[in-house]
């Protein structure tokens, strides 16, 4: 019998075939007519600053043992999750299929529409707001925005600190903005104004 093949082998539904899949329950449905067109990157590392332990999967699964540090008294019963995870050495684990709604974004404001998470794919930096992030990082976070660009119309991409000012301030000056507009070789004007307009491209 004859099959069609898979028009792009990355992407089983919309869960990435290359992530290793961590299902969230704190996840829901988008409104409808959604456009899902803007990356929004964040940092985290748990406890701050500690990185390569399970803390930050079991967040995002509701699994965290609260008493098991201090810190998490600070977090205790938050439920969150992003689609994507990147850690130090570059590996990608996915919380959320791109079609859902995943709770990453809170109270928000980017390219005139409040509300990010309705239309929005999170993507969660192991690191700390502030500090620099690893080559592997950026080699698997630009891998990773191509993917999300051949499934979804992304015309934006933008950090923690630029949708919600004032209340949130990651992934930091520490990230490199510019290197990852350069990987991707995106118009400057699909990043934040920060990002110099030295890379112009056709996008």
């Amino acid at each position: 019998m004859l099959t069609t093949p898979d028009p792009n082998p990355h992407w089983n539904g919309d869960w990435l075939s290359e992530a290793l899949p961590v299902p969230s329950p704190n996840v829901g449905p988008r409104p409808p007519g959604a456009v899902i067109d803007l990356i929004v990157l964040h940092s985290i590392s748990l406890p701050p600053g500690e990185y390569g332990g399970p803390e930050v999967e079991q967040l995002f699964t509701n699994c965290l043992d609260w008493s098991s540090h201090p810190y998490f008294e600070q977090i205790r019963g938050l439920q969150v999750s992003s689609h994507f995870f990147v850690r130090r050495d570059g590996a990608l684990l996915q919380f959320a299929g791109t079609d859902d709604r995943a709770w990453h974004a809170g109270v928000s404001r980017w390219r005139g529409r409040d509300q990010c998470n309705d239309d929005s794919i999170g993507i969660e930096l192991e690191g700390l707001e502030g500090q620099f992030f690893e080559p592997a990082q950026y080699q698997t976070l630009g891998w990773l925005c191509q993917r999300l660009a051949e499934r979804h119309p992304i015309a934006h991409i933008a950090g923690h600190e630029h949708i919600a000012p004032g209340r949130k301030r990651d992934p930091g000056p520490g990230f490199d903005w510019s290197l990852l507009q350069q990987q991707l070789g995106w118009h400057h004007t699909c990043f934040p104004a920060c990002v110099s307009p030295t890379f112009i491209a056709d996008r």
